[in-house]
Parts: C-alpha cells; sequence; structure tokens
C-alpha cells in the first residue's frame, strides 16, 4: 500500500517544516486536510499542531483591533473542531489561546493612563512648558507662610504632567468651552503655535498612532502567550512524572493498560529510586507477524531491576486482588472528571472499584476541557475492524455488524485521583482549574453562526 511507504504520508513534522513556505489559508486547509484523514492524531499532536496554526493566525492575519483577531482565531479555531470534532484538545488550545487574547486587552485597557484625567498627551510637553505662563496666576497667589511667619514659595505651581486642564483650571474656564476652543481651527501668531494646535481635528491622528501601537504590543504579547503553551505542551510529561515518587511506593504493584508516553514515563521515574512491580495490560495478539506490544517499555523497566507482568484483559480479574493502584492515561478530562482513554480501560477501572483499589488518572492541563458530553457516544471513536474478520469470511461479513472501539469514556465515579503538570487533584478541584484555563463566553466558541465562514 503507498500509505505503508516511509514519507509517504505527511504528518505533523513535515506539516510544522511547510508553515513558513506556503500562505495561511493554505495552511489552515492542509491541517484541516490531515485531521480528517487522521494523518496527524493522538491528544499531543493535535494540540502542537493547533498551537502553531494559531500562532500563524496572529502573525500573519489582518485585523485592526481585539475584537478582529478574536474573530479569526474563532473563525480557524471552528473549522479546526469540526474537522475532528472527537479530539477535544483542538477546541482546548482554541480556547486557551481565546482566553489569552482577553486578558492581554483587559490588562492593556486597565493600565493607568493620563488621557482619562486630561487631554495633555495630545500636546507635546514642550509645548506646556511655552504656553503655561500664559494662563498661570500671579506670583503672589503661590506663596504661604511656614510656623515662623516666613514667606516661603510653593513648589507645586508646576504640575509634574503639565497639561492643558490644570492651567485653564485655574482661571475658572468651563469645560464645555475648553471643547468649543478646541473645535477652532488652528491658528499661528507670531510664528508661535496655537495652545490648542493638537486639539480638534488633529486629535484621530494621535489616537490612530497609539491604536497601531496597541495593536502590534497585543500582537507580541499573545504570540509570546502561545509559545508558552507550546513550551508547557512539551514539558507535561517531565511535570507529570516528578510525583511518581510519591505515588509509588516500594512494593507496590502497579497496574498500567496501554501505557502511553506520559505513563511510561511516569512509570521510570519511580523504577529509578523504587522496586516494584508492573503488570501491563494488553490485548492478545491478532495476527503471527505481530511484534508484541510495549517490547521497548518492557526492557526498560527490566534493565532497571522492575518485575514485569503481561496480562491479557481476558485474564485480569485473577490478579486484580494483588494490584495496589492502577494508573491510567487520559486522552482527554472532561468537565464532570470522566476521561476518554484507550478502549479497555473502563472494565479495569470498574474492576479496580470492586476492590477498592486506587484509579490514578494521568493528563497535563491542556487535556482537560470544559466540555460537559450529553452524549457519551460522540466521544468514543471507531476503528478498523478487518483486524477481528476480514472480507474472506464473505458470509459473516455480510450478515454481522462489527464495531471496533478505539476509546471509551471512564466514568468519573471510577476515579479517585488526577495528576496534570500543575499537581495532584481531586474531581472537586477540576472546576477551579477549567476556571483558571478558560472563559465561560469560550465554551461554545464552535457553535457559532451557521453562515460564519
Amino acid at each position: 500500500m503507498p500509505s505503508a511507504t516511509a514519507g509517504y504520508a505527511p504528518g505533523l513534522d513535515k506539516y510544522l517544516k511547510s508553515l513558513k513556505g506556503q500562505p495561511l489559508e493554505a495552511a489552515v486547509e492542509n491541517l484541516i486536510s490531515l485531521l480528517k484523514r487522521r494523518q496527524i492524531r493522538g491528544s499531543e499532536p493535535c494540540a502542537v499542531a493547533t498551537a502553531h496554526i494559531l500562532l500563524q493566525v496572529v502573525a500573519r492575519s489582518r485585523w485592526e483591533d481585539v475584537d478582529g483577531l478574536i474573530d479569526n482565531i474563532t473563525r480557524v479555531g471552528r473549522r479546526l473542531v469540526e474537522a475532528q470534532p472527537k479530539e477535544l484538545v483542538i477546541g482546548n488550545i482554541v480556547r486557551r489561546v481565546l482566553a489569552l487574547i482577553r486578558d492581554e486587552a483587559a490588562e492593556d485597557r486597565n493600565e493607568p493612563s493620563s488621557e482619562t484625567q486630561s487631554e495633555a498627551p495630545l500636546t507635546p510637553q514642550g509645548e506646556h512648558a511655552t504656553h503655561l505662563p500664559l494662563v498661570q496666576s500671579p506670583p503672589s497667589t503661590h506663596t504661604k507662610q511656614d510656623s515662623a511667619g516666613e514667606v516661603v514659595s510653593n513648589p507645586a505651581v508646576a504640575p509634574t504632567r503639565p497639561g492643558p486642564v490644570p492651567s485653564y483650571s485655574s482661571v475658572n474656564v468651563p469645560k464645555s468651552l475648553f471643547h468649543l476652543l478646541s473645535s477652532s481651527p488652528p491658528s499661528n501668531i507670531d510664528g508661535f503655535s496655537s495652545p490648542h494646535r493638537h486639539s480638534g481635528t488633529s486629535t484621530p491622528t494621535r489616537v490612530a498612532r497609539q491604536t497601531s501601537s496597541q495593536v502590534h504590543a497585543l500582537r507580541s504579547e499573545v504570540i509570546d502567550g502561545i509559545e508558552e503553551i507550546k513550551d508547557e505542551i512539551s514539558q507535561v510529561d517531565d511535570q507529570i512524572a516528578a510525583h511518581a515518587e510519591v505515588q509509588i511506593r516500594p512494593g507496590d504493584h502497579i497496574l498500567v493498560h496501554q501505557p502511553s508516553p506520559t505513563v511510561e514515563r511516569f512509570v521510570l521515574r519511580a523504577a529509578a529510586k523504587r522496586k516494584f512491580t508492573v503488570l501491563i495490560v494488553t490485548e492478545p495478539l491478532r495476527k503471527q507477524t505481530e511484534q508484541a506490544q510495549h517490547a521497548a517499555l518492557r526492557k526498560k523497566l527490566s534493565n532497571a531491576g522492575i518485575t514485569v507482568i503481561n496480562v491479557m484483559t481476558s485474564g485480569l480479574m485473577a490478579y486484580m486482588s494483588r494490584v495496589n493502584k492502577v494508573i491510567l492515561g487520559a486522552r482527554t478530562i472532561v468537565a464532570n472528571g470522566g476521561a476518554v482513554t484507550d478502549a479497555g480501560a473502563a472494565a479495569i477501572a470498574r474492576a479496580a472499584r470492586e476492590q477498592g483499589n486506587a484509579v490514578v488518572v494521568l493528563a497535563g492541563v491542556y487535556k482537560l476541557s470544559p466540555v460537559n458530553p450529553f452524549d457519551e457516544d460522540a466521544l468514543i471513536e471507531w476503528g478498523d475492524s478487518s483486524s477481528f474478520v476480514s472480507f474472506a469470511d464473505g458470509s459473516m461479513v455480510n450478515n454481522v455488524g462489527i464495531r471496533s472501539p478505539v476509546t471509551e469514556l471512564v466514568p468519573a465515579e471510577f476515579i479517585d485521583t488526577y495528576i496534570t503538570n500543575l499537581g495532584v487533584h481531586s474531581r472537586d478541584h477540576l472546576a477551579s482549574l477549567i476556571a483558571d484555563h478558560y472563559k465561560q463566553e469560550d465554551a461554545d466558541f464552535h457553535l457559532g453562526d451557521a453562515s460564519d465562514p
């Protein structure tokens, strides 16, 4: 088959290398195509690809204000989610970027600015210094006597930020009259500029320059924030593995199911300082030529002095009474605490609950989704059934419907502890994590107007 040829099908690495050499819209369409064909699949690759393309949208798309940037991110994010709705991390990264934009915009609006107190910034500092004496009160009004009866000059005659409002207020000019004078055309008398030179028609030019600088600053801040999200994704496994020595004790029997790279690093970190037993639950080989699963992990654990036992799913209950803790890797954690995992983990979690064993789920914060599924079947991904039944069995193919799940949802009541890159959490703590990383207005960003492109 052509897809089996090395380097034929583009994946995440090739896509990231191609970003610099193609237009933004072409890059978006290329990612959508890769997601639909499942050439980029899995939580971490989808999250990395989404973060990279959203960074390109911020840096290369046209927008003039915060609302325009949010519209661009929302439009592209909606298309990515529709391309692969079962990969919830795509929507998570889009929501993280939208929350980042809103936070940066709120900080810009809350910064103290002199424009709210006066129109002083409309005129350069040097011109204030020139025209201040024209409306300054007589010197006698700016003196006072100290306790000894001596006359002392008031150092507050010239304000630290001189502007027209303090000057005009000293002669009791109403604010409405100031605006009327501001609308008059500028005049030049004896080569000197009028005090109102930068008022009236010249104001929009100044405001436009400020808006342009604010847009540039916002673009830089958002790009830096997306880079931090990318760094967070790359460091998740190491940060989660830092909790392994506390969770795994010497002599424990740890059961893992289809261990993901996160689970593998977690167990290997504990193996560096602990001696325990690992039970790896695997599926039976369906083909004679198929290699044993997780052979590399078993070799690494054996080299570290860890006892490794392979357990088939059919004989799981025979070992469950010896298990101290079950460790599962999650593809996504939904808002109610349920974890989307590889198929078969739900049965293990149910068995552990019946035996009173703890179930620990490992996942980065970027996998924590604010989505609360009403239809759990929508989260399940179905795979190829040809591994169970081939077309050579014509009668069975024609008369039997076979479904092979790839993922399934582990209910929240089967899970005791969640470990993320931010620490160890209970189910009740997930709501605060969601509130810290997402905005309520972005929860359903992908359910926008159908007329939007």
